[in-house]
């Protein structure tokens, strides 16, 4: 049995482990022995981790680094957010994740198609998901609906904050846009003379939560993290005049403890909005047209020309707009062919497709023919 301070020191190190994430579902599969702490920080071999206090420099050991496991939950490669068992200094395991935001690596799509065959984790163990928005040149509506498909397809929530609000005429009329097509997601305005806006976002910064943010770059990311920190722990940089775009002042991933409690990740800025994986993250985004959807003619209508379409005369009633169709239909075709390559080879898809667009062909040629 445990004497006193043997208890006290356990039932400390429990409440560090808390402040970092530490839950419940995390101790069912560990035992007395093992020795947990969290990934902070991951800069290509070298990996931090913390139990709550002091950050601790490991290395992986053998089995990790090759991913030899015989389960799938032991062949994972820790990655920021991990929670991971310690050997001395050495990682030995990575902990089945709660969940964890991914997209498609850049640089990894296939020859065929505009669809990402490599993933990339960005973070795991989340609770919010925050999508950073300059209301500058970075505004856009449809690259918004990217970032919420992508964080609905991971089974994540998202929250999306509209920066740089002192930079934009009109900001309010901004925040009723994005609801327009966000829907129930929260929505915050933050601006530099106000500070209001920062501090609503502290209730997604309680002790043991942790979020990430996600953004292109220059869309104030990093000054954000600053500012709810209280001071400068992030380098930011000035956004480009003649390209409204920012550079790259966030290179790495860092798991930041905040002075409101939780945990905070800074994102580097991300180009292009892959999607890797698909479940159910276009229905979310776009609530709107699925629910049109339910009334069209034919419950496999293509909303593209087929009759009874009770999409296209949303749009043409001006209930709903051209371009979110075309939002749709375009996230659309990618996630149906994400989903097809989870079960079929890229060749074979494509295969498929032009045998498709062939026999549409000879179809069109046999009716001419006909005339």
């Amino acid at each position: 049995m445990m004497n006193i301070l043997e208890l006290a020191e356990s039932l400390s190190n429990q409440t560090k482990l808390k402040t970092m994430g530490w839950s419940d579902s995390f101790q069912e599969i560990v035992s007395d022995t093992d020795i947990p702490a969290r990934v902070v920080s991951v800069n290509k071999d070298i990996f931090l981790v913390s139990q709550g206090s002091e950050d601790i420099q490991v290395t992986l050991s053998g089995k990790v680094r090759h991913r030899t496991g015989e389960a799938d939950s032991e062949k994972l490669f820790p990655v920021i957010g991990d929670w991971v068992l310690l050997r001395d200094v050495v990682i030995d395991k990575v902990l089945p994740r709660r969940n964890a935001l991914s997209r498609g690596a850049a640089g990894g799509r296939g020859k065929s198609h505009d669809v990402a065959m490599k993933e990339q984790i960005m973070a795991a163990n989340l609770d919010t998901v925050f999508i950073v928005c300059g209301l500058d040149r970075d505004y856009n509506v449809r690259r918004i609906e990217r970032y919420l498909t992508l964080v609905y397809n991971c089974n994540l929530s998202p929250v999306i904050v509209l920066t740089k609000a002192d930079l934009h005429e009109d900001p309010l009329s901004c925040v009723d846009e994005v609801e327009s097509v966000a829907f129930g997601v929260p929505v915050h305005l933050v601006s530099v003379d106000d500070e209001s806006g920062v501090l609503e976002l502290e209730q997604y910064l309680s002790s043991g939560k942790t979020a990430t943010m996600v953004g292109s770059s220059g869309a104030g990311k990093s000054t954000l993290l600053n500012r709810l920190y209280g001071k400068s722990v992030q380098q930011t940089g000035a956004v480009s005049q003649s390209v409204g775009k920012g550079r790259h002042t966030t290179t790495g991933r860092d798991l930041i403890a905040m002075p409101q409690g939780g945990l905070l990740i800074d994102n580097p800025g991300i180009r292009e909005i892959a999607f890797y994986s698909e479940d159910g993250g276009v229905e979310s985004s776009f609530a709107d047209i699925e629910d049109y959807a339910l009334y069209c003619r034919f419950s496999d209508c293509d909303h593209l020309n087929d009759p009874g379409c009770n999409v296209l005369q949303a749009v043409a009633s001006g209930e709903l707009s051209a371009e979110r169709l075309e939002s749709y239909r375009k996230m659309k075709r990618e996630l149906d062919y994400v989903s097809q390559r989870q079960h079929k080879t890229a060749d074979r898809i494509e295969k498929e497709r032009w045998r498709d667009v062939a026999m549409k062909i000879k179809a069109v040629n046999k009716n001419w023919k006909r005339r």
